[in-house]
């Protein structure tokens, strides 16, 4: 079948009269920056709206398809998740049009809408105290690297109706500069309105890109300069919010994604009250679009990381549902040789309003270890600011004088962002072929965290086929211990050491059967490290300070590295220890001061402390990060140290 261009791509005139007439069918107007676009434009969708229950139903045809996507979909992933009944909306556009900026501008209602009874939900005391518990409680326990944790501003818009939601989208496109989709959809049951910073996901031409933003560089009372910007780029908090996200949407890329991903960047994203940090990662794949929009629900922007943990966090400290916030608009179609298509913003900076004039508008911030909770809640009071404004509840920022120079062309921020990129492994700033042939086979075993699908493709670039398995599939021990290649024992959150968890239960024992029995080697990653490193006797403690996301250079076998941790635990070995392991025939690296164990491994040969006649190695850092130089590097060698690879499939 031959395909032609959507009759979006046809200029037209914006009917306002017939959007606001109650009768005409739903409708969609957006202003995307998507690459390849006019961003002078804004798209125009009518049609009707139906609801779907996965996202593998949503239609893809010739005309383009919207759907609303909830935050509760991210049970389509196995992922715990509050259901609060938010539909997945889908719009099936009937008619697709495009109208220049000017004339929408021209056409749109201009008028200011009133907001009644408006307040957060979580005063700011409250929240600043929630974010002294996310730091000790959740972090500080292992439960993971960052956490996303929302508050809403609410109120009520007296007589909310079309003309209102069409003059709230005019307000935003003329004040919120730097969005990457600015955009009123209204379905009948609500209304959404809103600029949006983030790609979620967006695939063409077989090409899928993520957009990793965070850091916050809110603008100073007296507007924003080049030397407070450059005082924001070196904080050390800031960096490191940054990769962690880099890290966790890698690990979508390299599930999605047929090479793994590259990631482009970093740049400065301007808006009208603040600034963000952000990366593109890029990669090739093959999946249908609508399974690329599943396995990347949701950013670690919006969520933590890891996402599945970080779901189950968001559960303990945010009431109700989030109804859409964190979640996608997702725009699907064809293009004109008939490819599928998928562009899709992160549902943020969006005012969420029901029929009856109810106003929600949700945000959050990111929460590391090195958080300042009264930071923390000023950057939630940024990210609505926007909104805020163009709903009249605080005001507009000034508008940069014409020919006024952007901040990110300084050439001293330039050189800042330039910093960050060299701080990055090699590895991910290109795209690595795999081998023709495989030397092995691996059986990476995932203890919930998605880092295993990074640790896949180093694998699988350093020569081995791959197979990822979960902790808890049926039949995985015997299937590890039947395994005549290489087995990893991937990272996971929580406490090692808990003999209460069942999931360290079950990982401990399976590190135990391993060590005595397996042949293939052994390799173990953070908690993978230090589950082995238990087997050996050693003590797991909780760090004084938890490395979550944290680039170290460290002492490694006698040779300097600089690596990422993502530990809250680690094992300590004094010097009796070491001793005693190193007359076993295990080497240990560790922290000279500290005691801390970077690293361990078998010498050649060694059978005396369990029984195997394998090798094995372990690492508390993650050699497949983006804070790990040479992490590749490390990997390979660490294999080779091993007993010979067998060749063959594996099991």
């Amino acid at each position: 079948m031959k395909h032609t261009k959507h009759t979006k791509h046809t200029k037209h005139s914006l009917d306002v009269a017939a959007l606001l007439d109650d009768s005409a069918p739903p409708f969609a107007l957006l202003r995307r920056r998507t690459p390849g676009l006019d961003h002078d434009t804004v798209e125009v969708l009518t049609g009707p709206v139906h609801e779907a229950q996965r996202l593998a139903d949503l239609p893809l045809g010739d005309l383009p398809t919207l759907a609303l996507v909830p935050f509760r979909q991210i049970r389509e992933r196995g992922f715990d998740v509050r259901d609060d009944g938010t539909p997945l909306s889908v719009l099936a556009a009937e008619r697709a049009y495009a109208v220049p900026l000017a004339e929408a501008l021209a056409a749109l209602p201009d008028h200011a809408v009133r907001v009644e009874g408006g307040g957060f939900d979580v005063p700011d005391e409250q929240y600043a105290a929630t974010v002294e518990r996310v730091i000790e409680d959740e972090i500080g326990r292992g439960e993971g690297a960052n956490f996303v944790i929302r508050r809403t501003y609410e109120g009520s818009i007296p007589g909310f109706g079309r003309a209102d939601a069409l003059a709230l989208f005019r307000r935003l496109l003329v004040a919120e500069r730097g969005a990457y989709w600015t955009y009123v959809v209204h379905t009948g049951e609500r209304t959404l309105v809103g600029a949006s910073p983030e790609v979620h996901v967006r695939m063409t031409g077989g090409t899928v890109v993520m957009n990793p933003i965070s850091g916050t560089y809110r603008y100073p009372a007296g507007g924003p300069t080049a030397e407070s910007l450059l005082a924001f780029l070196g904080d050390r908090k800031e960096t490191e919010e940054l990769s962690m996200v880099v890290d966790e949407e890698l690990k979508m890329m390299c599930t999605v994604a047929d090479r793994g991903g590259v990631v482009v960047g970093p740049r400065l994203k301007e808006m009208s009250h603040l600034a963000h940090t952000e990366y593109e990662l890029r990669g090739r794949s093959t999946l249908d679009a609508r399974e690329v929009l599943r396995e990347t629900m949701f950013a670690a922007t919006v969520t933590g990381s890891p996402v599945q943990n970080a779901c189950r966090v968001i559960e303990r400290y945010e009431s109700g549902g989030r109804g859409y916030y964190a979640g996608a608009l997702a725009l699907l179609g064809r293009d004109a040789e008939g490819a599928q298509t998928l562009d899709s913003p992160i549902l943020i900076r969006t005012a969420d309003i029901s029929p009856d004039g109810t106003l929600r508008v949700p945000v959050g911030a990111t929460l590391v270890r090195h958080s300042d909770p009264a930071g923390e809640v000023a950057e939630t009071h940024a990210k609505a600011a926007g909104v805020l404004a163009a709903l009249g509840v605080r005001p507009a920022a000034p508008r940069p004088a014409a020919g006024t120079a952007r901040l990110g062309d300084d050439p001293r921020v330039q050189a800042a962002l330039a910093d960050r990129r060299r701080d990055l492994a090699p590895f991910w700033l290109r795209m690595q072929d795999r081998p023709a042939a495989a030397e092995g086979h691996a059986l990476v075993i995932d203890a919930e965290d998605t880092f295993t699908a990074m640790l896949a493709h180093v694998l699988r670039v350093c020569g081995l086929d791959v197979t990822v398995r979960r902790y808890d599939d049926p039949g995985l021990r015997a299937a590890a211990l039947a395994w005549t290649g290489p087995v990893v024992l991937g990272p996971g959150p929580g406490n090692p050491a808990d003999p209460a968890d069942p999931r360290m239960r079950l990982l401990r024992a399976l590190a135990r059967d391993l060590l005595a029995t397996h042949r293939g080697g052994i390799l173990g990653v953070c908690l993978g490290h230090e589950l082995l490193a238990a087997e050996l006797g050693l003590p797991l403690v909780r760090k004084a300070e938890p490395a979550q996301g944290a680039q170290v250079p460290v002492d490694l076998f006698g040779a300097r590295e600089v690596v990422g941790f993502y530990n809250t635990y680690t094992a300590r070995c004094d010097d009796a220890a070491a001793a005693r392991l190193a007359a076993a025939g295990v080497e240990v690296s560790r922290d000279p001061a500290t005691y801390e164990v970077h690293a361990l491994r078998s010498t050649a040969g060694a059978t005396g402390t369990t029984g195997s006649t394998g090798g094995f190695a372990g690492v508390q850092f993650h050699p497949e990060s983006v804070l790990t130089l040479r992490g590749a590097d490390l990997v390979r060698g660490l294999l080779a140290s091993m007993r010979p690879v067998p060749t063959g499939p594996g099991h």
